[in-house]
């Protein structure tokens, strides 16, 4: 019975510390959905109310909602093991492709503002080409893992991984969603980038896509107006520029603090798309530089962990991960920012986090759980350091500074050499 007691009484073994990379990752990642779920009831409380919407909460409500689920998914992302992950990449792609093809089909395909992009009924809506995003760095970052010689020519590239991928952007880009399509290059480039591709040879499928872009742009009038728009949207500031044109005035009406939280004028009568693709906006207005700079540091602050995460990961294919799904989070993030600061021509994209959406909420926080639980196994621990020569743990298990250079294994004094004596009068001449 005593010893029993004494096994039970036994302490437990510590848990082992998470690496910084994780406790950065996660730190951001909560900061940005506490930020979001702030800045979508600021942008969206007041034009709901003028329009009867309720109270003013309802995209607070479905920001909360799905983020909950969202950090569920995380969890148990984070928590659970990457070895089935590669096996369950073919079946997630065909999903995704099954799915962006239903979106085409009447019935089963919705409409919203002349783009037909979500599946569902009600408030339950999924946008497949979030979840593709997804599927297609799992899949390249797999396929480059196992296959690193097809990095060496442009038909080794080409073959499995960009015909796959062109195919993916096509379908999207013809819902239209040409933003997300560009997000999808990017992420992908990157990760070639990371994973040793010439540089020539990226800049060679580089060159060819941005042929195909424009060209997809020609085609479609109210492309080519975003473009036109894009280059000086002062000059149609009454049309297909007024976006722009009002993002440009939010951000400058805001200086360096900001109106005040809640404050914002644009958000209220002049401003489209608030809560969504020009949150940007309304967080300049209302915290000004400041609050933009904030948020650009935890945006970089991602980058980094997720860089260091990719750099320290035990395998090629964990490393090879990590660095695709921190581009990608980086990537659509640099391109709502550029979008609403007029560098870049209006995609469409959400901001990571912050933007009201519920499917890329969802999709981005399941993309934090997998680069958590790389994270978690990275090889960056701090390793214990050996005990130091010429000293030993006292009797009781504490380290203590016992000197036993002087004594033997069994703690007596050594006997003196034959000859030391001499040898030290030596050595002192």
């Amino acid at each position: 019975m005593a010893a029993a007691a004494r096994v039970s009484a036994a302490p437990k073994p510590a848990r082992k510390p998470k690496p910084v990379e994780y406790n950065i990752l996660f730190t951001a990642t909560l900061c940005l959905l506490a930020a979001g779920a702030v800045m979508v009831y600021s942008a969206s409380s007041a034009r709901t109310l003028l329009e009867g919407q309720g109270d003013g909460t309802v995209y607070l409500v479905k920001y909360l909602a799905f983020g909950t689920v969202g950090l569920v998914v995380m969890q148990l992302l984070a928590r659970g093991g990457l070895e089935l992950l590669p096996r369950l990449t073919p079946a997630l792609l065909g999903i995704s492709f099954l799915m962006l093809i239903a979106v085409k089909i009447p019935g089963i395909g919705i409409e919203i503002n002349g783009a037909r992009r979500w599946i569902g009924a009600g408030p339950l809506q999924f946008q497949p080409s979030e979840l593709m995003k997804l599927s297609l760095v799992l899949y390249a970052a797999g396929l480059l893992a196992t296959t690193p010689a097809r990095l060496k020519t442009v038909r080794g590239v080409t073959g499995p991984l960009l015909l796959v991928a062109g195919a993916a952007m096509l379908l999207i880009a013809s819902q239209p969603d040409l933003g997300t399509s560009l997000v999808i290059a990017f992420t992908l480039g990157a990760l070639l980038l990371v994973a040793g591709a010439p540089i020539r040879l990226i800049g060679t499928i580089a060159g060819i896509g941005a042929v195909l872009v424009m060209l997809f742009i020609v085609v479609e009038p109210y492309r080519a107006a975003r473009l036109t728009a894009f280059i000086n949207p002062w000059a149609h500031a009454d049309s297909v520029g007024f976006q722009s044109v009002q993002g440009q005035i939010a951000l400058g009406s805001g200086g360096f603090f900001g109106v005040g939280l809640g404050e914002s004028v644009q958000k209220v009568f002049y401003l489209p798309e608030a809560h969504t693709d020009f949150i940007l906006a309304v967080i300049g207005e209302e915290l000004g530089i400041a609050g933009i700079c904030g948020l650009l540091f935890l945006y970089g602050l991602i980058g980094y962990a997720g860089l260091r995460t990719a750099k320290t990961a035990a395998t090629r294919y964990a490393q090879l991960l990590a660095a695709g799904l921190t581009a990608l989070i980086i990537c659509q993030a640099l391109l709502n920012i550029f979008a609403v600061l007029g560098i870049a021509p209006l995609t469409g994209v959400p901001l990571p986090f912050i933007s009201s959406g519920s499917s890329s909420l969802l999709v981005l926080l399941a993309t934090m759980g997998l680069l958590l639980n790389i994270a978690a196994r990275s090889t960056s621990h701090l390793a214990a350091l050996p005990e130091p020569a010429g000293y030993r743990a006292d009797a009781q298990g504490s380290r203590g500074a016992e000197r036993v250079d002087r004594r033997g294994g069994d703690g007596r004094p050594r006997r003196a050499r034959t000859g030391g004596g001499r040898a030290a009068e030596g050595r002192g001449r």
